[in-house]
């Protein structure tokens, strides 16, 4: 088997002694190219260029979330299509790596190795689903290309506590569970629309849903961990359904402590609920409007400010190594 090695360097938990021992036994086992990412968007190209190979079978993401989204963008640029398109696996070595535990992988990276090999000799892979994000035709966002996430989404709330960790990182901040708390108490305190939500969400053959304040799409559950805590949001989400939306009208202070208490509590039976709360399961198509720009987040980066994103959930898009 000819595989490609895609090595982001700046991974938070794996040292270069570690990734040079778990290159060695990759190679062992397969004709392994690795190119080690030195750019945003390396890994991106890097996919399309397996994709559009006419050899090479499997792409391994090295990295966290980041990389692993980015790997995807370019493997699917034309597209999904099982029968042709190399075969993704995930080594987790970000600070978080939802993708790769959602899947079920060892959060450990030379855990996940050994979990890798074992799945190739045993040939055992699973076709997954993603979303597709994109500008709503007819909006002033109609021209922003289209992108895929693997495991969540988000426009308004959480995307700003993503864009306020990003800044800090950028100032020599280590990404911690305390920073992203700190940054969430922050954005609760300065966002401008907590109290009238800016949001519409519409869907085909439905009635609008308006005044919406946050808006969080998962495509799996868990949404996120907390060390070792996985968080549920939608609990109903999965990798061979559609996206999921967890959406809230109302961000007071005793609703945001009501509902940060049921993220903090929740499992995978019960997720947050209440009159404030929305949630909505297996959707295919559903496109968020917002009355002013809001940020928006996919797999946990920043993306900028949207006012329109329709998303699509896309069945058996993938095929990944388990």
């Amino acid at each position: 088997m000819r595989a490609l090695l895609v090595v982001n360097p700046a991974a938070t938990t794996t040292s270069a002694r570690t990734r040079d021992v778990l290159i060695h036994a990759l190679a062992s086992e397969m004709k392994l190219e690795v190119v080690t990412t030195e750019y945003r968007g390396h890994a991106r190209d890097l996919g399309r260029q397996a994709a559009e190979s006419d050899d090479i079978e499997l792409v391994v993401a090295l990295g966290g979330d980041g990389t692993v989204n980015e790997v995807v963008n370019g493997l699917l640029h034309n597209g999904p299509d099982l029968d042709r398109l190399p075969r993704l696996a995930v080594v987790p070595g970000g600070s978080t790596n939802v993708f790769a535990r959602a899947l079920g992988l060892p959060n450990d990276a030379v855990e996940a190795t050994g979990a890798l090999l074992d799945a190739l000799r045993e040939d055992r892979e699973r076709a997954i689903g993603l979303g597709l994000a994109a500008g709503t035709p007819g909006t002033e966002d109609e021209a922003v290309p289209s992108r895929w996430f693997t495991f969540c989404a988000g426009l308004g709330f959480d995307a700003g506590v993503i864009g306020r960790v990003e800044q800090q990182r950028e100032r020599g901040k280590r990404s911690t569970h305390a920073l992203y708390l700190r940054q969430v108490a922050r954005q609760f305190l300065d966002e401008p629309h907590r109290r009238h939500g800016t949001i519409t969400l519409e869907q085909p053959g439905q009635d609008p849903v308006t005044d919406l304040v946050m808006s969080i799409i998962c495509n799996t559950s868990p949404w996120t961990f907390l060390g070792n805590r996985p968080v549920y949001a939608s609990p109903k989400a999965s990798f061979d359904t559609g996206l999921d939306v967890l959406a809230l009208n109302r961000m007071s202070t005793g609703a945001v402590a009501r509902y940060a208490t049921q993220l903090l509590t929740s499992s995978p039976e019960r997720g947050p609920h209440g009159k404030h709360a929305l949630s909505l399961h297996d959707l295919t198509d559903f496109t968020l409007h917002s009355k002013a720009p809001l940020p928006l987040q996919m797999d946990g980066d920043h993306l900028g400010l949207r006012t329109s994103v329709t998303f699509t959930g896309v069945r058996r898009a993938l095929r990944v190594i388990v």
